[in-house]
């Protein structure tokens, strides 16, 4: 059993995108080939933004952002204590200083309310300026944009939804990737939509933000060729070949792929709601699951149940089994409140097989599996 089953995916898609593919190597244009700005007009279209910008991976997507905004030492970036580490380390590289706020357990989706009291804590030291916020879309949800953004706007922060793993979801049928003042996402093999190897993109109304994206992706290249540098850059494009794959997957995507892993979710939910805290996705609320992570009451327990889907060959993941505020990396940040949610769902977190080529059949093993553990 596959956890995120790709080649089921592949064998699905084969032919379309061996032909995408054979288009590329026939053209010999593997840099910034036309299959790479087909797709950004096809990913703006469909997330409802002016600008899609493209890139290497979902980390420099967040990074781009940060150097567009002229985020610097001294300043402030707001992240969720319970995400992957690219949210904070990219504040980090820029030199600011990452400041942790804690998250809603059962949506697992930043805390408005945790926010501002980090907010008013910086503010209250003095030694840092708040600059920006970044919102995670975890685990296929998009975060509550509507009371982190009546908290932006109090305290006059830019607002940056990462939607590497909300890609497809939405609130109210508006799209992830159109929250903020610019969303990012990634194309890592194992996110909603992906490609075979790395790729991201940023998500933008901003016309200005978008050329100066579209230059440094290239080594900060001007508009009189390829010679022409205007800018310190840096070498982030998404290939072609991966390009002319996502065309493809993304077509899948549309068409049936969201709707079979929202109903692989909604078995999921009906077998296992009376046994564990399974995800909560509010009314209004769209996810794009790309993953479907139940709670256990603590370590121990996530541990034995851990143990008896991997002897039944059930793959499972942790996401995350530590908050961001404990990595070492960020031993030396002030930590300005305590985010007691995280570091509970650290330790009872447990992450199911989850796909849209998942059969009911294989849904059921699963869930009898956890049972059994638990009983």
């Amino acid at each position: 059993m596959e956890f995120r089953d790709l080649k089921s995916q592949y064998k699905r898609l084969e032919g379309e995108i061996n032909e995408a593919v054979g288009r590329v190597m026939a053209d010999c244009n593997f840099i910034n080939g036309k299959q790479v700005q087909e797709l950004e007009g096809k990913l703006a279209d469909y997330v409802g933004v002016k600008h899609c910008i493209t890139c290497g991976n979902g980390t420099d997507a967040l990074t781009m952002m940060m150097m567009a905004w002229d985020i610097k030492p001294h300043d402030a970036v707001f992240v969720p204590d319970f995400t992957f580490f690219a949210s904070g380390e990219v504040v980090s590289f820029e030199g600011a200083t990452p400041v942790f706020y804690d998250v809603h357990k059962d949506t697992f989706n930043a805390d408005a309310e945790s926010l501002e009291r980090a907010i008013q804590a910086v503010l209250k030291e003095g030694r840092l300026t708040p600059r920006a916020v970044i919102g995670v879309d975890l685990f296929g949800q998009p975060a509550d944009y509507k009371a982190l953004k009546a908290v932006t706007d109090k305290y006059d922060l830019l607002l940056l939804e990462d939607a590497a793993q909300g890609f497809g979801g939405s609130i109210a049928g508006q799209k992830a990737g159109s929250f903020g003042d610019a969303a990012t996402t990634s194309f890592f093999p194992a996110k909603p939509l992906g490609c075979y190897g790395d790729g991201g993109a940023v998500f933008t109304n901003d016309d200005e933000v978008a050329e100066y994206l579209r230059s440094v992706r290239v080594h900060g290249k001007g508009t009189k060729g390829k010679y022409d540098n205007v800018r310190i850059g840096w070498n982030s494009r998404l290939d072609t070949l991966q390009a002319a794959i996502l065309q493809v997957k993304l077509k899948a995507f549309i068409e049936y792929e969201l709707e079979a892993v929202n109903q692989v979710a909604e078995c999921y939910t009906e077998l296992l709601k009376d046994v564990v805290p399974t995800p909560a996705v509010p009314e209004g609320y769209y996810s794009s699951w790309a993953q479907y992570t139940i709670r256990l009451s603590d370590e121990a327990e996530r541990a034995k149940v851990q143990d008896a889907l991997k002897s039944a060959g059930i793959p499972t993941m942790i996401y995350y089994p530590k908050a961001m505020s404990t990595q070492l990396a960020f031993a030396e940040d002030k930590q300005y409140i305590e985010n007691l949610n995280t570091r509970e769902l650290c330790t009872t977190v447990l992450s199911l097989p989850m796909h849209p080529y998942l059969d009911e059949a294989d849904i059921r093993i699963i869930a009898d599996a956890v049972k059994r553990a638990l009983a």
